[in-house]
């Protein structure tokens, strides 16, 4: 927990191309009151559990200003379902309200000290961190989870109370680093690690 990126801290920028074709960095979300910036990916048995339940979450948010922004930084060498065209796809069946963005370089997982998907970073109106962690505490099987960390810590804030617990385990695959990054383990199909 503790080479997480600290609490407090400030959104770092990005330029990442976008499955809708466009490119985005970090100001063309300036508009939105909260911005949960996550990392995840095509295969991990967790981000699949859970997508349903991020995506319900994300709609139902929207209109309080809340904006969900995916990003896969998983090696497509290591995992070819990873690529960024499979990304494409995956968006164009499930239709998430997201703008899934592609790190291919792994930079700005590097940067956001990013450990697993689904992990996710909830910044305020002036892009401070002020939770990370898990969303659901069972994100194989959300209907069996107890909590909702995510969610509590949206609420908590648009309540204007303090976050209560701002630093969750993040649950999930870790992130599949380039052979030549120096996190890289070696591969197995889904890393189970809390």
């Amino acid at each position: 927990m503790s080479t997480l990126l600290p609490i407090g801290s400030k959104a770092l920028d990005f330029t990442l191309a976008a499955t809708n074709g466009k490119v985005y960095s970090l100001s063309d979300f300036s508009h939105c009151n909260l911005l949960v910036i996550f990392f995840t990916c095509n295969h991990c048995p967790y981000v699949l559990g859970s997508d349903e339940n991020t995506k319900e979450m994300a709609l139902a948010l929207e209109e309080k200003g809340v904006r969900f922004v995916a990003i896969n930084s998983n090696a497509k060498e290591s995992y070819p379902e990873d690529s960024f065209e499979n990304m494409v796809a995956r968006m164009q069946h499930y239709a998430f309200p997201w703008v899934y963005l592609y790190d291919e370089t792994q930079q700005v997982a590097e940067a956001y000290k990013a450990v697993k998907t689904p992990h996710f970073f909830l910044f305020d109106k002036d892009r401070t961190l002020i939770y990370q962690g898990r969303s659901v505490d069972n994100p194989l099987d959300p209907s069996k989870a107890s909590c909702n960390d995510l969610e509590r810590a949206i609420s908590q804030y648009l309540e204007k109370k303090d976050i209560s617990t701002p630093l969750t385990d993040p649950i999930g695959c870790t992130i599949k680093w380039k052979s030549n990054h120096p996190h890289t383990k070696p591969p197995e199909a889904c890393d189970i690690v809390q």
